[in-house]
């Protein structure tokens, strides 16, 4: 059974950092490149991040960069989300999934960036 559980969120104020994490299930977690994604209130769900399989290669939306830092360790079938400098912008409910042919989404983790 397919399966993603993401974790880590919360409340922080502007300008702090948060570690996300995705634990993922059910298919072959090497063979996928990862991919970290948020929806704000009323808005479209919005690709944030990827990374390849092997982990040696990133993308970032032009938002985030230099800020968040996608990883992934695949002996633990596990993508993480390091974010830094967060800002208001940011809050939003942040999901993990496959960057190609995505699985049934996770609850997601909820992150809200206020002071």
């Amino acid at each position: 059974q397919v399966q993603l559980v993401e974790s880590g969120g919360g409340l922080v104020q502007p300008g702090g950092s948060l570690r996300l994490s995705c634990l993922a299930s059910g298919f072959p977690f090497s063979h996928y490149a990862m991919a970290w994604y948020r929806q704000a209130p009323g808005q479209e769900r919005e690709l944030v991040a990827f990374v390849t399989g092997t982990g040696l290669s990133t993308n970032y939306t032009d938002s985030v960069k230099d800020r968040f830092t996608i990883s992934r360790d695949n002996a633990k079938s596990t993508v993480y989300l390091q974010m830094n400098s967060l800002k208001p912008e940011d809050t939003a409910v942040y999901y993990c999934n496959r960057h190609y042919r995505p699985v049934s989404w996770g609850q997601g983790t909820h992150v809200t960036v206020s002071s």
